[in-house]
């Protein structure tokens, strides 16, 4: 019920959605007709038709996506139509001719009214569709997870409920200005065309890709402020609970089967049975998380002092990125970060659902009896987590499992300056990418953007020829650049080689400076650097003072694949 209602809310604030800004006009221009017959059938249209292309993104991928592009374009051109019937009467005369004929032999109950309203509302819905914020990514992210469900569509439905409900409120409102400007000044004709050209207008803006461009930066940003911060408050972090010193830790389950895993590399396959007698730690990771990465140094530290003791550690590496779904990708990341203990590849989420996860990195902490007995979500409280593992395995009678473990830690994997973070992680395709800076609208395929002359703080742009993806932008020519205006110690950048597999060099430039002793583990002191592989490349390391600085990377040779920005 929870998340059924914060679906809907999500909805209603997408009235702030730039997709949903140029259609208004036209809503507007429609409010001096009977609501029963124009305005719901419309609002019913868009709800029905935003939850059927939503659903079908979600089971569907990249198809989907091409047949919701197909659809978009005939609803311009339908809304286009539209716009043009309110600039020349004439036009909307003769058009609407044979249905005033059909609608009369029919009957006179304006079917014909509420068919067109209900063929607008389509168009309306698969506008709006691909354009909308955190906490329909939520409810997408959910069905990618763990496989589309009538719940799923439910849940879309609600969505596309809450968007029809803000709509009819404008479109109620809307009307009573609508009609006394009309009233007051007698011009209703001359006020239909004005919200015809408004239409045009919009119409164009959304073709050009200005409602993923500017208008984007200039309403999406409030709403989506908005909207997470309902998934803040009405869905927060859990916290962890923590048994006194002394006391027994809870059970919290059964550990669940790990038959999901489409690979196991350092071991084979391990059951619940075969770990009976054992302490097991389950951690949840993904080789280019950098969250994961700062807990490694613990979790191989606990490995290697307690693998004699019973200790028994599990990674499960849930993809983020679709690369890391590679499974020679992953078998080379756990070579290059020395890990030795087991690793499940869950490409599937089939583990991650069965333990009902949500989070990167995730550690369940499990008894020699099978009983998941404490977790813990993110970073940090390295040594209550020991202290769990040292428990368990003193309760199935292990001996001198006392003092803490070395931990060693370098690069990436040193612990983030918490104080001085204040750049958020940043994605840097058209999925879930935010405060893009560069004046050009985002389209589809290769274009050429610039980088303004100065960045606000946590805002990025591109220079050069790009082609923005769902979750990564791609260079389709050398001398391309990225710049970040961010504040934290330490800048990461998710990237990688082309298609071809290629390396691509680079050089990093801070407040247009080569880094100097600011670099990071994957560059030099002049900055350079190359992509070689599809990971996590450390940038920038600074230490002293932070301040706002602005960081640019440019690539020497094209091809290279960015992802999402990290800091710490």
């Amino acid at each position: 019920m929870l998340l059924f209602l914060l679906a809907y809310l999500g909805g209603v604030l997408t009235i702030l959605s730039p997709c949903i800004l140029p259609v208004l006009p036209f809503v507007f221009a429609r409010s001096d007709r009977p609501f029963a017959t124009s305005g719901l059938p419309m609002l019913v249209g868009m709800a029905l038709t935003f939850a059927l292309v939503a659903t079908l993104a979600a089971v569907g991928g990249g198809w989907a996506v091409q047949a919701n592009q197909a659809g978009r374009i005939a609803a311009l051109v339908l809304l286009g139509f539209f716009g043009l019937t309110l600039v020349v009467p004439s036009l909307s005369e003769y058009v609407t001719r044979p249905l005033v004929g059909l609608g009369n032999r029919l009957s006179s109950s304006g079917q014909g009214s509420a068919a067109s309203s209900f063929v607008l509302g389509i168009g309306t819905g698969l506008l709006w569709a691909p354009c909308a914020g955190p906490i329909l990514g939520l409810v997408l992210t959910g069905a990618a997870i763990g496989g589309a469900t009538v719940g799923t569509s439910v849940l879309l439905l609600a969505y596309g409920l809450g968007a029809a409900t803000s709509l009819a409120v404008a479109l109620l409102i809307g009307g009573k200005v609508f009609v006394a400007m009309k009233r007051s000044l007698g011009a209703g004709e001359w006020i239909k065309r004005g919200l015809g050209v408004a239409v045009l207008a919009g119409v164009a803006a959304i073709a050009l890709g200005l409602d993923t461009g500017v208008l984007t930066r200039v309403s999406l940003a409030g709403g989506n402020r908005l909207e997470q911060s309902l998934i803040d408050k009405a869905m927060p972090q859990p916290e962890t609970k923590r048994a006194a010193k002394g006391e027994t830790l809870p059970i919290e389950g059964k550990l669940p089967s790990l038959d999901g895993a489409t690979l196991w590399l350092n071991s084979p396959p391990l059951t619940p049975e075969q770990l009976k007698g054992k302490v097991v730690l389950v951690d949840f990771w993904t080789y280019s998380c950098i969250n994961c990465l700062r807990s490694l140094p613990y979790i191989r530290a606990w490995s290697e002092k307690y693998k004699d003791k019973g200790l028994v550690v599990i990674g499960v590496h849930a993809p983020e990125f679709a690369f890391e779904k590679d499974p020679a990708n992953v078998r080379k990341a756990v070579a290059d970060m020395h890990i030795g203990y087991p690793v499940a590849l869950d490409n599937d989420f089939k583990i991650w659902q069965a333990f009902d996860n949500k989070y990167w990195p995730a550690h369940y902490f499990i008894d020699a009896k099978g009983n998941i007995r404490h977790h813990h979500f993110g970073e940090g409280e390295y040594a209550e987590s020991e202290a769990v593992i040292q428990q368990l395995l003193a309760e199935a009678g292990a001996k001198d499992v006392g003092g803490e473990a070395k931990v060693a830690a370098s690069g990436a994997e040193m612990q983030s300056e918490k104080e001085a973070v204040q750049s958020p992680e940043t994605y840097v395709g058209y999925g879930r990418g935010e405060r893009f800076s560069s004046p050009e609208a985002v389209g589809d395929g290769p274009q050429q953007f610039t980088v303004p002359a100065t960045l606000d703080l946590n805002h990025w742009a591109l220079g050069g020829k790009w082609t923005i993806e769902q979750e990564r932008s791609g260079l389709d020519a050398a001398g391309g650049r990225i710049a970040y205006r961010f504040h934290a110690r330490d800048l990461h950048l998710v990237l990688g080689p082309g298609a071809d597999g290629k390396p691509v060099r680079f050089k990093v430039t801070i407040d247009g400076h080569a880094p100097g002793a600011e670099h990071g583990v994957d560059t030099d002191a002049e900055g350079q650097g190359t992509v070689t592989g599809e990971r996590l490349y450390q940038l920038v390391r600074q230490s002293g003072d932070i301040q706002d600085k602005t960081f640019e990377i440019e690539f020497l040779d094209p091809g290279v694949q960015a992802y999402a920005f990290t800091f710490g």
